[in-house]
């Protein structure tokens, strides 16, 4: 392998108080398009009740929007990468406004399929902008910088479930649509006028066995040639697909398990077992993404992975058995996001570890349409359960789960470190051909 080619040179690093405070603006932009995907779940009974287009059909514009908000981010980073943060989050603060105002006056299947597109892209503008600045600013710390980003986004409807909750219930979801819809584009809006990438490259420090770190800066076209690439997507696709159905049917499951409006009572706090569920599952997902991206920066990615996998697949088929009582309900799927969500955190620093730090927002962005690709299946989790119940469905995500903890640990991590190492083929010849061109 030519380990010289595109080596990112040691140069001198900005301050190291300005790049928390980068990513700190991060998380802030990432908590404000939380509720595009995780409050979501809060208006198909009400958008149901309304017009009776059915849970499935509405339930596609979910699947829309995570389509659209995944399979555009290569594009959007490629921007980032070019052209720099700033123009690219303004963009998407005025999408994902217009895409909630279009939410509440959506009066036809086709003009909420409008508004999923809309905020789609204004969400994959702001999430893979700020992993990929992320992963720029530290590359020393890439777990932990990519979980912290990515916490804004799982926890950071925790903070709004509740408000939207209350103002749906008085004065209809499209009074939540459109209040909330403003409110967070402005936020996002006034954010970016400050955020930017870093002036030079930093060196990613190979100090731990656990976290072998590519030398190369390889380009997205290289990426995309690699095998490593692929199976990486494809057990993030395995992952991404439970824990996205359950998002998005987290309050029809309460419903049908006739649990929604049960009071649940936990260390002092007492609501209905939904609300309660909901607001839970942000916190612990929040929670769950640094953290598990610290941990795979101490013990490695793929142990990492092997870990919150496996304990995904066992919270499921707890749902399955015993879904049914409150505070099970409550406590596994609590759980089970605190674990779903830390694949936001380690495919990203993965991904940099791999392909290096240059392209990073690109490459990641490329791995990141996998949500999208598992999003597909959040209307296939509908019909099977109105043909089987939830629990057919529950057993499928302990399936998926389970595969993907074994291939984790005995398939991604001897490939990716060959790879990294210069044996396998792929990692060499995309370097040698650089070398020829350079």
């Amino acid at each position: 392998m030519v380990s010289s080619t595109e080596a990112t040179p040691p140069v001198q690093v900005q301050s190291s108080g300005f790049r928390w405070v980068q990513l700190a603006m991060g998380i802030v932009c990432m908590a404000m398009i939380a509720n595009l995907q995780y409050g979501w779940t809060l208006f198909v009974d009400p958008i149901d009740a309304k017009y009776h287009w059915g849970r499935t059909a509405i339930q596609l514009a979910f699947t829309i929007f995570v389509v659209t908000e995944t399979w555009l981010v290569p594009v959007e980073a490629w921007f980032v990468d070019k052209y720099g943060p700033r123009i690219v989050i303004m963009f998407g603060a005025v999408m994902i406004s217009l895409a909630w105002v279009l939410n509440s006056y959506a009066d036809s299947l086709t003009l909420l399929y409008a508004g999923a597109v809309v905020g789609g892209i204004g969400a994959g503008a702001v999430y893979g902008t700020c992993v990929g600045n992320a992963l720029k600013w530290f590359p020393d710390r890439r777990g932990l910088a990519a979980g912290a980003t990515a916490a804004g986004f799982g926890a950071g409807a925790a903070l709004t479930v509740v408000p939207i909750a209350s103002m749906i219930a008085s004065s209809g979801y499209q009074s939540a649509f459109f209040t909330f819809g403003i409110g967070q584009g402005l936020v996002v809006f006034v954010l970016a006028i400050f955020l930017r990438p870093p002036s030079v490259a930093a060196p990613a420090r190979r100090k731990q066995l656990n976290l072998p770190q590519s030398r190369i800066d390889y380009t997205p076209p290289q990426v995309l040639r690699t095998p490593i690439f692929w199976i990486m997507y494809l057990v993030f696709v395995m992952v991404a697909s439970g824990g996205l159905m359950t998002a998005a049917q987290i309050a029809p499951i309460a419903h049908d398990f006739k649990i929604a409006n049960e009071p649940v009572t936990l260390a002092g706090f007492q609501m209905a077992a939904l609300t309660f569920a909901i607001s839970l599952d942000r916190i612990f997902d929040g929670f769950g993404r640094p953290v598990f991206g610290w941990i795979s920066d101490t013990i490695g990615r793929e142990h990492t992975m092997f870990i919150a996998f496996g304990t995904a697949a066992l919270m499921l088929l707890t749902l399955s058995a015993y879904g049914h009582n409150p505070i099970v309900f409550v406590l596994a799927t609590a759980v089970y996001f605190g674990v779903f969500g830390e694949i936001y955190s380690l495919f990203p620093a993965t991904s940099g570890d791999t392909f290096g730090s240059k392209y990073a927002a690109t490459n990641n962005g490329m791995l990141y349409t996998a949500k999208g690709t598992a999003s597909l299946l959040v209307p296939l989790a509908s019909l099977i359960s109105s043909r089987y119940g939830w629990q057919a469905v529950f057993v499928i995500g302990v399936g998926l789960n389970a595969t993907a903890a074994l291939l984790a640990l005995f398939v991604i991590k001897p490939l990716r470190r060959a790879f990294i190492l210069g044996k396998d083929p792929a990692a060499s010849e995309p370097a040698t051909q650089d070398a020829r061109t350079a």
